[in-house]
């Protein structure tokens, strides 16, 4: 989101006007001041759209690209942020939207789970797998983390001397005992029990091809930048050797999407530069810029982007302020800053090639066609059919939704 005058006003207060009563995590608002940028902003594609110098490849596809500078959340901090963005509630216990997803489409795939999330080496999210949980939807519908490397699932190889018939036989005895079991209770999750364990059979042979990527041909592994050399930097809150990490992930992502998984969540953690934020947001920018361009151009040339929603986003944005943190020395980083930030959508029915929304001119608040992330939500099942209205589950007595109670609407604009 361009934003000249943080430069023009770089060590200069903001005005009460601006601020208000503005929560921070850190930042000690009553000395805080405007903190410029070195970033250069200019047009691509033929839409025109405006994109920071850091994301040169991801540059190249604005016109498939739908940018939205107007998201808003409730939440300041991390854990409720994450679990607003990806749950619909700042609390635990709540369904993920993948699994909101899947419990409304079902299933394509037989070999391999609806629902996959990968995570990124270093320190990851602070709510973790309450990120990615099936709250009290039946636990089929959680996402499956895959882990990094050729082995995406512990234990889905046999032990020494069981061999394949004799484990389909103990099997078939186990979800007969479960379904007896199931007849009597009706307990809904002996039933996800049963699934799951069908579901790991199936995946012995599925998950490991899954990740098998000496099938792909050179130029694939090469425009992913699967095997590319990671620029070093002195510390990253990300982790090191995140590179071709990524892009892994990012190649295995396309091939999960051909092979019917449903939603793949890739996670990486952190982007939560409250210091250093020059060094380390290039460092991170360089990582996902090169392999997210690849992604959505594979995807397009095997005509599979018109049917796979690609969504990069956060939790919320950062301050134009910098953090004046008590013990810092120098201000190099920015804040939290829940009232105003972006993400972008492509593919899956989205109109691609537009800006959607505006902020004012600090980038503090939303000065043009809110967007909530109950809104966010909603847009998103309207693309796969679904009317948030309508989608629920009961639970404990009471009709629950992906985005609750409150008026949220579709951002109809968005749509092709």
């Amino acid at each position: 989101d361009p934003k000249p005058l943080l430069n023009k006003y770089d060590g200069q207060s903001l005005p009460d006007s601006i601020v208000g009563d503005a929560k921070f995590a850190f930042l000690q608002k009553d000395s805080a001041t405007v903190m410029g940028t070195s970033r250069v902003f200019k047009k691509h594609g033929q839409c025109g759209m405006e994109i920071s110098d850091l994301l040169p490849q991801i540059a190249t596809c604005a016109d498939d690209i739908a940018l939205v500078r107007s998201m808003h959340t409730t939440q300041f901090n991390h854990l409720p942020g994450q679990l607003m963005l990806n749950c619909g509630e700042a609390r635990l216990g709540r369904p993920s939207v993948g699994s909101w997803l899947t419990y409304g489409l079902g299933n394509l795939s037989q070999e391999l789970p609806s629902y996959v999330v990968m995570v990124s080496k270093g320190r990851g999210l602070p709510g973790g797998s309450s990120t990615w949980s099936s709250g009290f939807l039946p636990s089929s519908y959680s996402g499956v983390m895959f882990r990094n490397g050729t082995s995406p699932v512990l234990n889905l190889n046999n032990p020494d001397g069981i061999s394949p018939e004799m484990q389909s036989a103990s099997i078939r005895a186990l979800n007969d005992l479960n379904r007896l079991q199931h007849q009597h209770i009706g307990d809904p999750e002996i039933a996800a029990r049963i699934n799951s364990y069908e579901l790991a059979f199936r995946m012995q042979s599925a998950a490991p091809e899954l990740v098998d990527l000496s099938g792909e041909s050179q130029a694939t592994l090469d425009a992913y930048g699967v095997n590319r050399i990671e620029p070093p930097i002195k510390s990253n809150l990300g982790g090191i050797g995140n590179y071709q990490t990524f892009s892994r992930q990012c190649l295995n992502a396309r091939r999960m999407v051909e092979r019917g998984v449903r939603f793949v969540n890739i996670i990486h953690a952190s982007w939560d530069h409250h210091s250093s934020l020059d060094p380390q947001l290039a460092h991170n920018c360089q990582m996902v810029d090169q392999p997210i361009a690849a992604l959505l151009k594979d995807l397009k040339q095997r005509g599979l982007l018109d049917t796979t929603l690609v969504v990069w986003g956060s939790e919320f944005g950062r301050t134009a302020l910098g953090e004046n943190r008590k013990g810092f020395k120098k201000v190099t980083g920015r804040d939290h800053h829940p009232y105003a930030f972006s993400l972008w959508m492509a593919g899956g029915g989205i109109k691609g090639g537009q800006v959607y929304g505006e902020t004012d001119d600090f980038a503090w608040h939303v000065a043009r066609d809110p967007v909530s992330i109950h809104d966010f939500h909603a847009t998103i099942l309207n693309l796969f059919g679904l009317d948030h209205n309508k989608l629920s589950y009961r639970f404990q007595g009471l009709d629950f939704r992906l985005t609750g109670v409150n008026p949220a609407k579709v951002v109809k604009s968005l749509l092709a």
